[in-house]
């Protein structure tokens, strides 16, 4: 076991999935923070390691060892502190995958602050929202104008729209510079021009100004010495607020000793290994970020891969992995699903040791395809950005493509009928977690500020996931679809993902969600939206072949009796398909 894994777990190897699940085990620190008790210590026990490996798609790259890490972290602290910010308030970072965002969310746990990652996408009324939710009291962005000006924006109409006090809780602002950034060049008066542009030649003076975080950084103290009281298990360590499919934004509220249960996440899902590199697909605003760029793969002794990029390209992501000898790999289906359409016989694959899936179920065949292709099972897990790795297909079991895998230790997961009892073998329920005698490590502490909302999930013992599934005769589980998804059609429960999964084995398809349309004889029936692959024309003789390859894939009552031909789905910022809008604007045509 790896020296510094070994303070957190008192054992490490298992015989098997019943010996994992009953005898794994954490040892958390009443004062736990990763910053210093994990970052640090590697800086201190093995500082020449490789921590982070960054690269973009103009052919830019870094390597930092974990003497750099620390080094960076601290000065980023020192330029903070002098800012004002400090235990307690709350700055946003919006970085995409620029290698500063590790520094700088490290200096964050060290002074006790909460980081609030967000995507590059938000727009001012996204940030007025957060702004004003959170009370964030900084932000730090890229240096993309027009981001900065969103920014802006926000800070002024948060500013007019204030109650009494005439200001905001904004009290810093700070671009990160790009390595493609020209000195001469300043970030800062694009954007003045920009919103001047944009507000009739109004100004920006009054507001919180532009501060340059690389060169503050490069001019600040390597000295930092950890305050007291930084961060204990109580404390707020990282709010997310949820892209949900429905409603505004939720307010996940995650305390220090959240990394910890992120140990079942890179040792026993992702299988990274000291020594090794493992790349995440994900942007730093997400909570899929904290799964697999940092926390349990430092802890696990394996360095984090960055591959900073606008456009997703698969033949240059292949070529990234390749090149930089990536040995463990995280992607959602989308990926994989792009990648299988490759030729990927083209490709060396044999410092690849270990590929997993996650964000949304994976349909079989991208499975069997991509393990054709590679020689490689891909393993899948479940779990939400209020939990940790909740149900997965572990080392000891044998994937069953589509399957979640089976519960982790920690979770005491069970499926409920309607009326709050335990649904049979084979039969759809509600995915919970019972909390009355123990509670998962790294779940959740509720949603900030909302206690009501909390409560409405979480009660009784019980954390209701809101997902649906089933179990098999062997305990694997089985995805159907959010609760609110679920179509009754005909005294039939259909689950939109086996249709989803069956119409996607079509080869004119490329992407598909499946909803329920309110139908006078059947109650509802199903409804196809589909986007065609390139190549494919919409046409009355295409919709009969789809449904009726969905007839043969699967059982023929939860064919598509309606089919949609559409140019794109309607997604949140996150890249999930929001369903509901596919119903609302159905019921609009209607009404």
């Amino acid at each position: 076991m790896d020296d510094l894994l070994k303070r957190f777990l008192p054992r490490e190897e298992f015989h098997s999935y019943e010996d994992f699940y009953a005898n794994f085990a954490i040892n958390v620190p009443d004062d736990f923070n990763f910053a210093y008790d994990v970052a640090d210590e590697l800086a201190r026990i093995r500082g020449d390691r490789k921590a982070l490996v960054w690269c973009d798609e103009q052919g830019a790259g870094a390597v930092f060892t974990f003497a750099d890490v620390k080094r960076r972290s601290d000065q980023a602290a020192n330029v903070l502190k002098a800012a004002g910010i400090g235990k307690g308030d709350r700055v946003m970072l919006i970085l995409k995958r620029r290698y500063e965002y590790w520094f700088i969310l490290l200096a964050l746990h060290k002074l006790g602050a909460a980081a609030i990652p967000a995507t590059h996408l938000l727009t001012a009324k996204d940030i007025i929202y957060r702004s004003e939710a959170a009370d964030i009291a900084g932000i730090i962005c890229v240096d993309d104008p027009d981001l900065m000006c969103r920014v802006d924006e926000a800070e002024a109409r948060m500013e007019r729209n204030s109650d009494n006090t005439g200001e905001c809780s904004l009290r810093y602002k700070a671009f990160v510079r790009s390595v493609h950034t020209p000195a001469e060049r300043d970030p800062a008066k694009e954007t003045a021009r920009l919103f001047a542009s944009r507000h009739g030649g109004s100004a920006t003076d009054g507001m919180v100004p532009w501060t340059d975080f690389n060169v503050l950084t490069e001019k600040a103290p390597e000295e930092w010495t950890r305050p007291d009281n930084t961060g204990t298990k109580g404390d707020i360590m990282l709010l997310y607020f949820t892209s949900g499919t429905t409603g505004m934004p939720k307010m996940v509220r995650h305390d220090f000793a959240y990394p910890l249960g992120h140990i079942l996440t890179a040792r026993y899902w992702q299988n990274v290994q000291p020594g090794g590199l493992h790349l995440t697909v994900a942007e730093t605003g997400w909570a899929k970020a904290a799964w697999g760029k940092i926390y349990g793969q430092w802890i696990c002794g394996s360095a984090v891969f960055v591959y900073d990029y606008d456009r997703f390209v698969p033949s240059a992501m292949l070529e990234v992995i390749i090149k930089h000898k990536v040995t463990t790999f995280c992607a959602p289906p989308t990926v994989y699903r792009f990648f299988i359409k490759e030729d990927l016989s083209k490709y060396d694959f044999s410092s690849l040791r270990h590929c997993c899936v996650a964000g949304e179920p994976l349909n079989p065949e991208i499975y069997e395809q991509f393990k054709a292709g590679t020689g490689l099972k891909l393993r899948e897990c479940y779990g939400q950005t209020e939990l940790t790795v909740t149900l997965c297909t572990y080392p000891w079991l044998e994937p069953k493509p589509g399957s979640m895998g089976k519960p982790s230790p920690g979770y005491d997961i069970d499926l409920l009928r309607d009326d709050g009892s335990s649904c049979d073998m084979g039969e759809e329920g509600q995915i919970v977690v019972r909390t009355g005698s123990r509670q998962p490590q790294g779940m959740f502490g509720g949603y900030y500020r909302d206690d009501k909302l909390t409560a409405s999930v979480w009660h009784d013992g019980i954390y209701y996931t809101g997902d649906v599934a089933w179990r098999d005769e062997d305990g694997y589980y089985w995805f159907v679809g959010r609760a609110d998804d679920v179509i009754k059609s005909s005294g039939y429960r259909i689950g939109p993902f086996e249709v989803e999964s069956a119409l996607m084995e079509h080869p004119g398809v490329l992407e598909c969600a499946i909803t329920g349309v309110p139908d006078p004889d059947r109650g509802t029936v199903v409804k196809a939206t589909v986007v065609l692959a390139k190549g494919w024309v919409p046409s009355e003789e295409l919709k009969i072949e789809l449904q009726n390859h969905v007839k043969k894939t699967t059982a023929p009552y939860k064919y598509p009796r309606i089919v949609e031909f559409v140019t794109e789905l309607p997604k949140t910022i996150s890249g999930k398909i929001r369903r509901i809008q596919i119903r609302e604007e159905d019921e609009a045509l209607k009404d």
